[in-house]
C-alpha cells in the first residue's frame, strides 16, 4: 500500500514526514492545492480529506478534484465539521463562525454530502457524531475517468 499526502503548507509536510519517519511508513509527499490536485486522472484507489473542507476556500472544487483522481469504483472518505442538527447549538455555531470565517476562514456549517452527491459519487456510509457536528461519509466514484495526464501549461 502507498500512501500519498498533499497540504499546502510545508511545515505541516515536514510534520508529516517526521512522524512516517518514526512509525516507518514509506510516503509520498507533495506541496499543492486542494483546488488542483498535482496529479493525473483517475490515479488513486482512494482519497481521505479529514477536517479540511472546512478551510478550503471552494469546498465544491476541492471535492471535484478528490472525484477526478479516483479511480472508477475507489473510495472517497470524508470527514469534516457539518452544521448541527440541533438547533440551539446551530445558532452558536453560526455565532462562532462569525467570527472565524473572518479571522480564519473557518466555516463549521459546511456540508461536503452536498457536494459528493452534486457530483454523482454513491454515499455507502454516513454517520453524524458529536450533537450532529461532525459528519464522516463515504461515498463509491460509479463514474471514473480512464487515466490521462495532466497538460503541465
Amino acid at each position: 500500500m502507498r500512501l500519498t499526502g498533499i497540504d499546502l503548507s510545508p511545515e505541516m509536510l515536514a510534520i508529516a514526514d517526521q512522524r512516517a519517519t518514526s512509525l516507518q511508513r514509506d510516503v509520498d509527499l507533495h506541496e499543492g492545492d486542494a483546488h488542483e490536485l498535482p496529479f493525473d486522472d483517475a490515479t488513486f484507489d482512494s482519497v481521505v480529506c479529514t477536517y479540511s473542507l472546512c478551510n478550503i476556500p471552494d469546498p465544491q472544487l476541492a471535492v471535484a478534484e478528490m472525484t477526478r483522481v479516483l479511480r472508477h469504483g475507489g473510495n472517497l472518505i470524508l470527514v469534516d465539521h457539518i452544521r448541527s442538527s440541533v438547533t440551539p447549538i446551530l445558532w452558536l455555531q453560526r455565532a462562532i463562525e462569525f467570527v472565524t470565517v473572518r479571522l480564519e476562514d473557518e466555516y463549521m456549517t459546511r456540508r461536503p454530502l452536498e457536494h459528493v452527491q452534486a457530483l454523482g459519487l454513491h454515499v455507502t456510509e454516513r454517520d453524524r457524531m458529536r450533537a450532529g457536528l461532525v459528519e464522516r461519509l463515504t461515498a463509491i466514484n460509479p463514474n471514473g475517468h480512464e487515466p490521462r495526464p495532466r497538460s503541465n501549461d
